[in-house]
């Protein structure tokens, strides 16, 4: 049967002759090398090229990645978003890209942890491929643990934001860093003092980046779980995924009970970050999503220990 030429009929050339219409052509003679040893990396250029570059390399690399916590689920996977870079001689003309996600894989294969004893394992055999001085690696990951409800106890997932950051250099020298965010409830003290009944109540981000000693290496140090407690256990109240109505009852009149300004939790948090022995500085922030306007309130903290 014959097609039916109707008003949306189109007629449409064959495959090739579309490619070619949108700009494909014929391909041409090909006399340049296809083997990587006869190829010419311009990129390995020795010459004065002006200054050194303090960090070249890849960003927004997502592999899958293992984290172990002291808060059920203890061993668990989940997706890292890596920056991966390095410094550049002022002699060299540029990185070799490949050579970030070559050593990741690599890495990836044998078992990725989120720990900085296995970010360091591979920072240094990253710098030894890149021939360069000194390298970054930072990771993002979303880290899930169990979260009973207070009365119930019925069970359910909540997660934290964590960073973690390695600066590795050529004589093996490493720096440590971290952070945390996670979300809270603060209840309005001065909503609490001036109304008759009630107080506005919100959802508060508070956010802890801190800078370790090689302690939190040494001793192998769940530091993820130490600066949740200290971001909850100053909140007006703790954030549950899974609430029956007696639960809420609690946590309601425990946030009634425990008021707190953006100015509260900074103070609050930064005190027990300030008393973690293997912390040597830190910045804690605060965020209320206000229920009652259309602003944000924040307040930060910043110290360094001497």
């Amino acid at each position: 049967m014959s097609k039916v030429k109707t008003s949306s009929y189109i007629d449409l050339p064959t495959k090739k002759e579309r490619h070619r219409i949108f700009g494909s052509v014929t391909p041409g003679p090909k006399t340049k090398p296809t083997t990587k040893d006869s190829m010419i990396d311009i990129q390995s250029k020795n010459q004065d090229f002006f200054f050194e570059i303090d960090a070249v390399g890849i960003s927004n690399v997502k592999y899958p990645v293992i984290i172990k916590s002291d808060l059920a689920p203890t061993v668990q996977t989940s997706v890292g978003t890596f920056s991966l870079t390095s410094r550049l001689a002022r002699m060299s003309k540029g990185t070799n890209m490949s050579r970030f996600l070559e050593q990741l894989e690599y890495s990836s294969e044998n078992g990725l942890e989120m720990s900085f004893s296995s970010l360091r394992e591979f920072a240094a055999a990253l710098q030894k491929r890149l021939e360069q001085d000194e390298v970054q690696i930072t990771v993002q990951f979303p880290w899930f643990y169990d979260r009973k409800g207070p009365n119930e106890q019925k069970v359910g997932m909540n997660h934290s934001d964590v960073t973690l950051t390695l600066i590795y250099k050529e004589d093996g020298t490493t720096d440590f860093s971290g952070s945390l965010s996670t979300y809270i409830t603060t209840l309005c003290p001065c909503s609490k003092e001036i109304s008759e009944y009630s107080a506005h109540s919100q959802r508060g981000l508070v956010t802890i980046d801190v800078t370790f000693s090689d302690e939190v290496i040494a001793k192998n140090l769940d530091w993820k779980k130490e600066l949740l407690d200290a971001a909850e256990s100053n909140a007006s109240a703790v954030i549950y995924p899974v609430l029956k109505r007696p639960d809420e009852k609690e946590v309601t009149e425990t946030a009634y009970e425990n008021p707190r300004f953006v100015e509260d939790i900074v103070r609050l948090v930064a005190s027990d970050v300030y008393e973690l022995p293997y912390v040597t500085s830190f910045k804690v922030t605060c965020k209320n999503e206000e229920s009652i306007h259309l602003h944000d309130a924040v307040a930060t903290i910043e110290h360094t220990k001497q």
